[in-house]
């Protein structure tokens, strides 16, 4: 089987782009890297790649999540499988994408999300001004804003999530690390965390209360400790900003979060820090049920402060072509 490496960017779509960018490079503090036609492309100051995450003008949504593969043979090897396991596969030419070369995408079965396939990428060096004096990173740390260090995880919803589950699985060589198994009820598996790398997901999978198809419920920054996820919290608050909840602990990936949503679309960024990683060959997914999963979805937090923000149930269409 070709192999994926890493989550590499998401891509989304905005109705209001001075609002979005401010929030994503003043308020996050992601590094601007360059801007072609309508879309503004951006990294966090630990990233060598030429994005991770971009912003288009329109509904907001998402156009597609990107998966770096292990090679470019990887990404051929990809398109004929996918086709093969009847996938409806979309080649992308070199340079469609800013500083990216050819790619595949696809809609995955049972999620409906869009995911592209890439290898090739540019690695700009950031401005003198901005340039770090350390060799290992691109950018200055600290320089503005909430300044995370990388993208970390995206978390994707849909009515039944164990028929994507088992596709990614099958298909793209994920592994399900942690999920949600209920002893009862009209879905097998509520939610699963999945993952290409040692985290313990780079991709999250969970069954939506609205029971739609193709949703985007976050994409999540890493901040190197638990303080600066309250220094986060001033950040948002100097800006006027509320978090959706948090800040507060998983026991599921065992992570400190907060959630909070850009203004000018709606989307909503998970600040993530800490968690753990698995180097088992041998890993055994871990199981949690209905009777555990205050537990697990909530170790500690959020309870003490209620009715901050909006609701987490709340989700984002996942093409842009679609409306919130």
């Amino acid at each position: 089987m070709p192999s994926i490496s890493k989550l590499g960017h998401v891509a989304l779509t905005t109705p209001d782009m001075e609002k979005s960018l401010w929030f994503w490079r003043d308020v996050v503090g992601l590094e601007e890297v360059e801007r072609h036609e309508e879309t503004v492309f951006l990294r966090a100051w630990g990233e060598f790649e030429h994005h991770s995450l971009s912003l288009k003008e329109g509904p907001a949504g998402v156009d597609h999540v990107g998966w770096r593969a292990g090679s470019q043979a990887d990404v051929d090897a990809y398109a004929q499988a996918l086709a093969a396991a009847g996938a409806d596969v979309q080649a992308v030419e070199a340079g469609a994408e800013r500083g990216q070369g050819a790619a595949v995408r696809f809609d995955v079965p049972g999620g409906e999300w869009p995911f592209e396939i890439y290898f090739d990428i540019d690695r700009p060096q950031a401005p003198e001004d901005r340039r770090s004096r350390l060799k290992n990173q691109t950018a200055r740390s600290h320089a503005r804003g909430i300044s995370p260090r990388t993208i970390d995880h995206v978390n994707l919803w849909c009515a039944n999530p164990q028929e994507p589950r088992d596709w990614v699985r099958d298909n793209l060589g994920f592994r399900a690390n942690e999920e949600i198994v209920p002893t009862g009820g009209p879905l097998p598996l509520v939610g699963t965390w999945m993952a290409v790398t040692s985290l313990v997901h780079d991709l999250g999978i969970l069954a939506d209360p609205a029971q739609q198809q193709g949703r985007f419920h976050h994409i999540a920054y890493y901040l190197d400790n638990s303080q600066d996820i309250l220094r986060a919290m001033d950040i948002l608050a100097e800006h006027g900003i509320r978090p959706d909840l948090g800040p507060g602990r998983h026991g599921i990936s065992q992570a400190t979060f907060c959630y909070v949503r850009d203004p000018g679309s709606g989307h909503r960024l998970e600040l993530f820090s800490g968690g753990y990683h698995i180097y088992d060959p041998d890993w055994e997914t871990v199981v949690w049920t209905e009777h555990d999963l205050q537990d697990g979805l909530i170790w500690w937090g959020p309870e003490y402060m209620p009715g901050a923000g909006q609701p987490l149930d709340e989700t984002t269409p996942c093409h842009a072509r679609a409306a919130v």
